[in-house]
């Protein structure tokens, strides 16, 4: 399925091996410099970037999620279609169950405004305040990974960061997240992320376009408030 980002990518490996093309993953950019093709993509899990310089004839390039909108059909347009015989596999694979997928009643990765949550939030009920904050600035709340799989008080589908979401919102708006890169990962594809933290110390207001050093139990109630007039 094209849905399937996996089935893309073993499709593309196949495909570059017998147009003897380059094949670059997870593209994130791709620019054309002095005539010759150069793609930036993510390298170990998304804790680093690479650029690369694509020299032979052809490429095949994969983009990274959300990396652009999807272009509009062509009207009118059509694509040759050739019709190849079927191979019979070495060897056969048997489904001996089907599970559904639950859906999770959020997709941050489409979400305009995000707030997330850190190891700042002592205790699962003041969430609520958050959530607030969340209705008057119409946002989605996320939060970190201790917050998801450490503390489970959150969907695992809240998590942002290298194995989680990756943002490409409008706002992201942090509360108590101290910024390890395993997080940043996922939260530096917003357009303005604006951070709010006691530490001044905190790796997060290296990432921050706007930043606050203040307790988020005297700050969050004082936005709510403003948000609401």
């Amino acid at each position: 399925s094209w849905r399937r980002p996996s089935a893309v990518k073993a499709l593309g490996a196949r495909l570059s091996i017998q147009l003897d093309a380059v094949m670059v993953n997870d593209a994130t950019s791709i620019d054309l410099l002095d005539g010759t093709l150069h793609a930036e993509h993510r390298m170990y899990g998304g804790l680093a970037f690479g650029k690369e310089k694509l020299n032979s004839p052809q490429a095949i390039i994969t983009l990274a999620p959300g990396v652009l909108e999807p272009a509009a059909p062509l009207p009118g347009h059509t694509c040759p279609q050739t019709t190849l015989a079927y191979i019979a596999p070495r060897h056969e694979v048997l489904c001996q169950q089907r599970r559904a997928k639950s859906l999770s009643s959020v997709d941050l990765s489409k979400a305009k405004r995000v707030i997330g949550v850190g190891r700042g939030l002592a205790a699962q009920s003041d969430l609520d305040m958050v959530h607030k904050l969340a209705t008057v600035l119409g946002a989605e709340v996320g939060c970190s990974r201790p917050i998801a799989e450490g503390e489970n008080w959150m969907e695992r589908e809240r998590y942002i960061g290298v194995s989680g979401v990756l943002l490409k919102s409008d706002l992201y708006l942090t509360l108590g997240i101290s910024g390890q890169i395993q997080h940043m990962v996922g939260g530096n594809g917003a357009k303005i992320i604006v951070a709010i933290n006691k530490d001044k110390n905190a790796p997060i207001f290296n990432y921050a376009d706007y930043g606050l050093v203040g307790d988020i139990y005297k700050v969050v109630p004082a936005l709510i408030d403003q948000l609401s007039r």
